[in-house]
């Protein structure tokens, strides 16, 4: 009996080794290098935000170990997510820093990126925007990158767009209140198109009738109606714009870059017409891995709208991931410290086109794709790669 409970105990004893060293090893990063993912999976933009995570998963999935310095880790992918809400997403950054990652991608979103950046930047760990196309992200620090254009030249891009393409001379432009993004793309639209030949109009939190603002572009004879907004806020103006016979364009930037948005057009009187950063069959081996494991897996076919369409916020996911691991293995490190250091000069082959930063750590971008939402197949149709001339 006393030798049956010596060998019960030594091996009680070495099950709480095991445990104490070998599981706080591994716990602690021993062996495995934590990337952070700050997006919203919820509020107006969590649509979005979860079509631009299945990017980051499927290269996670499809390369789940980076080398770094001669030794090999597992990549664990750490979520955050923001809540699509500026004021939600420094709580959410403080959970990526508590984690230990050593670098961060995100966020869908630019308002919830530029809140965010105070608790990175103190923590001083790097950040690879991936789709946060204002120019305040990254203005002013040193620890933002983006692999996305930005909204000076999207915006711009759109109103020549709007001109050569419909021979538009008075636009009406609809923002968010208060939304750094569609405040911000608007502007630069309006800059470009002619501040005197548009027509501004901004909507509070919480709208969810659209059917004055509509009304009130017919009324004032716009040749195109602007308003790079949420998808959330996007469905139902595209309702509005069927139901009231807008009869015009209707133009967005890259949020409405969306299953949502072809969803809510299918079958409507509507053209709607987007400028964004990647058109599936850019990369075939990228579209048919992504589409196969989309298929293959139900909770990502659900985050992507119930069905297998490329979204470009999927390929700029998926870059980011790679970029990430770039870094690390040209730092040799998993100190953030040491990724931040080699970040300015890093470049990398994306499937969205080559990535590299300049001295504001912003892409290295000068052209956009504009497709158009086919109302009778539900899908993307190709238009123009289209510059700032």
């Amino acid at each position: 009996m006393k030798r049956t409970m010596k060998i019960a105990c030594l091996a009680l004893l070495a099950l709480t080794l095991v445990f104490a060293f070998g599981c706080k090893g591994k716990d602690a990063g021993g062996d495995v290098i934590k990337i952070g993912v700050f997006e919203p999976q919820s509020g107006d933009n969590g649509a979005g935000g979860k079509q631009e995570i299945l990017g980051m998963q499927y290269a996670n999935f499809e390369t789940p170990n980076v080398t770094v310095g001669g030794k090999t880790y597992k990549v664990e992918l750490v979520y955050a997510d923001n809540q699509s809400a500026n004021d939600k997403a420094p709580s959410a950054a403080q959970t990526l820093v508590s984690a230990g990652c050593p670098v961060v991608l995100g966020s869908y979103g630019s308002g919830v990126s530029i809140a965010a950046s105070p608790t990175f930047g103190d923590a001083g760990i790097p950040v690879i925007g991936v789709t946060c196309t204002n120019p305040a992200v990254t203005l002013g620090n040193s620890h933002y990158f983006r692999i996305c254009f930005l909204d000076p030249f999207q915006g711009p891009v759109l109103a020549n767009f709007a001109k050569e393409r419909f021979n538009a001379g008075k636009a009406y432009c609809l923002a968010k209140l208060g939304d750094d993004y569609s405040v911000g793309l608007v502007n630069y639209f309006m800059e470009a198109f002619g501040r005197g030949n548009c027509i501004y109009d901004t909507f509070p939190e919480g709208t969810s009738d659209y059917s004055t603002y509509v009304a009130n572009a017919k009324t004032q004879g716009a040749d195109v109606f602007f308003s790079p907004v949420s998808t959330e806020a996007a469905a139902l103006i595209i309702d509005q714009a069927a139901t009231q016979g807008l009869n015009v364009p209707v133009l967005a930037g890259d949020t409405w870059d969306s299953n949502v948005i072809l969803n809510a057009a299918k079958g409507k009187n509507v053209d709607v017409y987007v400028t964004t950063f990647y058109q599936e069959g850019g990369a075939p081996q990228f579209d048919q891995g992504i589409k196969a494991w989309i298929n293959s897996n139900a909770t990502a076919k659900s985050n992507n709208g119930g069905d297998d369409k490329v979204a470009a916020v999927s390929a700029m996911g998926y870059d980011a991931y790679y970029t990430a691991l770039e870094a690390l293995k040209r730092a040799g490190s998993t100190k953030p410290a040491d990724v931040l250091r080699i970040l300015p000069s890093l470049t990398h082959n994306g499937v969205s086109g080559a990535i590299a930063f300049d001295r504001n750590g912003d892409a290295v971008r000068d052209v956009a794709y504009i497709k158009k939402a086919n109302t009778s197949t539900g899908d993307w149709e190709f238009v123009a790669v289209q510059g700032v001339r």
